[in-house]
């Protein structure tokens, strides 16, 4: 069927169900795995597009708005964006990193008067990259913001509160994400502009883009139009609450977007409209950290590799994900997803869901992502007397990977497995992952940490005594 440019369809809202896009196999194929996903997970209702190239190639709706209501989701409704406002931020600075404005690697201090006097020396690259070691500027309980947190009056009163509070750990040291660092970057874009942070989002990229159905804040959205937000608590969704956060946190949250019009920013990233791709190419790069580790961040935005693609993406509130992958370079073989949910039953891990869009879109271009969903269903199937050695054997068939990234990808699927899922079906798959390299220690190890969580010290022990067993006879192996 004919495919359709991303740019013009979202310029002139043109935008029809996702099968106008894309061959049928493919709708077929994505719309199939929004329904075992909303099955799987509890979700309450969630929308997707893919694009490939500037062309939409799926672009699809499942489940409800409001669970309470019975609401049906409609490709319009507006989604809670949470985190993925981040992005609007790490964008306009790396406008003025274009523009010889910004130095990521001088203090952002000499760019934003007024910060702790701990901060002075933390440079604009710490703070993007959630590496400043900067502590968090509200209280959460239990590592969470709840509805009735208390937030100073204003940045200024923020600051002065945090004056004395200890670093987390040295600036650049480590990766830990906070909040409070994109306070410091929302503010460092307010002092060079001379106005508000949401006054020069809305500006540079939101009217810049005509994105009709985005706001920074709740005060201009129909409450008709939005998605409700759920929690999962015990297996069951919970309607989420609000949080109260003041204008000066819009730099981190309160961001409210359609799909489309997400998608309409993804592509405008990926295009060099908003910043240009040789910019974007040299920012989009992974960093060792002193600790020696590799940070979790590029310029801003989650960074890792899958297979012959980079990839780029974040995060929102546990529900929301988007991701940009491409091979060298952004000028060719460049897909987008956007995957948006209110919520749902089981917590489920955002990039388990986008990860299973990437490999419904192009399994041979996704492998890791493939043998991961395959692994998925293989963990919840009823017969528990299904034979692994079988499933072993197909899947080191049909996986395209080299031993090491199998094992690899089997192990992290089982961890996955196990948060989303549960510990007995990530079972099946830790004892996959033995069938497949009984010679590991470190599938052993996994295992036996399964049936550890599980309560079974018994059985734990005997298996961490043979992942000890196997790893002292790989020492000694010449």
């Amino acid at each position: 069927m004919l495919k359709r440019s991303l740019s013009m369809l979202l310029a002139f809202g043109l935008l029809l169900p996702g099968a106008a896009f894309a061959d049928e196999a493919l709708s077929r194929s994505l719309t199939k795995q929004l329904e075992v996903n909303r099955q799987r997970y509890g979700i309450a209702g969630q929308a997707l597009l893919v694009a490939h190239n500037g062309e939409v190639i799926f672009r699809g709706v499942d489940g409800e708005a409001d669970v309470e209501t019975h609401r049906l989701l409609k490709a319009d409704d507006v989604f809670h964006g949470y985190s993925l406002s981040k992005l609007f931020v790490s964008t306009l600075i790396l406008q003025l990193v274009e523009q010889g404005e910004v130095d990521l690697d001088k203090p952002a201090s000499a760019y934003l008067p007024g910060l702790p006097a701990r901060w002075r020396a933390i440079s604009v690259r710490d703070f993007l990259e959630h590496a400043s070691g900067v502590p968090e500027y509200f209280d959460t309980r239990q590592g969470e913001i709840t509805s009735d947190a208390k937030f100073s009056a204003d940045l200024q009163t923020v600051f002065a509160s945090l004056a004395e509070a200890p670093m987390q750990f040295a600036p650049g040291a480590e990766t830990r994400y906070t909040q409070t660092n994109y306070l410091v970057l929302a503010a460092l874009l307010a002092a060079h502009y001379g106005k508000p942070y949401p006054k020069v989002a809305e500006e540079r990229i939101i009217r810049k883009l005509g994105l009709r159905h985005t706001w920074l804040g709740p005060a201009a959205l129909s409450k008709q139009s939005l998605a409700v937000p759920y929690l999962g608590k015990n297996g069951r969704l919970e309607k989420d609450q609000d949080i109260p956060w003041p204008e000066y946190a819009y730099g981190h949250a309160e961001l409210f977007i359609t799909l489309d019009d997400l998608a309409r920013f993804l592509q405008a990233v990926a295009s060099g409209e908003l910043v240009g791709k040789a910019t974007l190419n040299r920012a989009w790069q992974p960093r060792t950290l002193r600790n020696g580790q590799r940070g979790w961040f590029a310029s801003g935005w989650e960074y890792g590799e899958s297979g012959a693609y980079r990839q780029v993406g974040h995060d929102g509130g546990a529900r929301d994900r988007i991701r940009i992958l491409f091979k060298n370079s952004l000028e060719g073989d460049v897909y987008l997803f956007a995957y948006l949910t209110n919520g749902s039953a089981r917590g489920v891990w955002t990039r388990t869901l986008l990860d299973s869009a990437m490999a419904a879109t192009a399994p041979d271009r996704f492998p890791v992502q493939a043998v991961s969903e395959t692994l998925m269903g293989y963990a919840l199937q009823q017969s528990a007397g299904s034979d692994a050695q079988a499933q072993a054997e197909s899947i080191r068939a049909r996986s395209g990977l080299d031993a090491t990234e199998l094992e690899r990808t089997v192990n992290n699927t089982g961890y996955a497995i196990r948060e989303n899922l549960g510990v007995v079906p990530a079972l099946r798959v830790f004892e996959l992952n033995t069938v497949l390299f009984p010679d590991s220690a470190n599938t052993w190890d996994s295992l036996a940490e399964a049936y550890a969580a599980q309560g079974d010290r018994k059985k734990a022990k005997a298996l961490y005594d043979k992942a000890q067993r196997l790893s002292a006879r790989s020492k000694r192996a010449p």
